[in-house]
């Protein structure tokens, strides 16, 4: 049920909702690239740099049969590779392979344009307030960076 007009949403519900909200436009992005969400959660999480298994399963909360499986799904689509951990022999990190990069590189820009829109009715100094507000709640609290300022 919808709030009447100028009544104030609990922080809670406000950032609950609003990420319902981005999750759905991830989601919808993700789609149209052929990918799940969780797939280009991990493509986005590797623009950065490969990451070792167990690092990767920390970042996306993932237990390990699950990331196993989320990396075997995305690797037969040739989109990433294993490779020795050049740290640590024992140990395997998962990199984006050229058709992955392409793709990620691709989904990326729109899915940031999209979620750009979001606030497309704020002023310049309320996206300011907005981005500053949300960027202390992330920094105060550890937050994956899945999306960065600059891949």
């Amino acid at each position: 049920m919808a709030k009447a007009t100028g009544e104030r949403m609990a922080v809670a519900t406000a950032l609950v909702r609003s990420s319902f909200l981005v999750n759905a436009v991830y989601a919808a992005s993700a789609r149209e690239y052929g990918l799940t969400p969780q797939q280009g959660q991990l493509l986005c999480v590797l623009m950065a740099r490969p990451i070792g298994m167990g690092e990767l399963g920390g970042m996306l909360g993932l237990a390990k049969s699950s990331l196993t499986g989320l990396v075997d799904r995305t690797a037969r689509r040739g989109l990433v590779r294993r490779e020795a951990d050049p740290d640590d022999a024992r140990a395997v990190r998962v990199a984006l392979t050229e058709a992955g990069s392409a793709l990620v590189d691709d989904f990326y820009t729109e899915t940031c344009r999209r979620i750009e829109e979001l606030p497309a009715g704020f002023s310049a100094a309320e996206r300011g307030a907005l981005v500053e507000l949300l960027a202390r709640v992330v920094e105060a609290n550890d937050v994956p960076e899945v999306f960065m300022d600059e891949p």
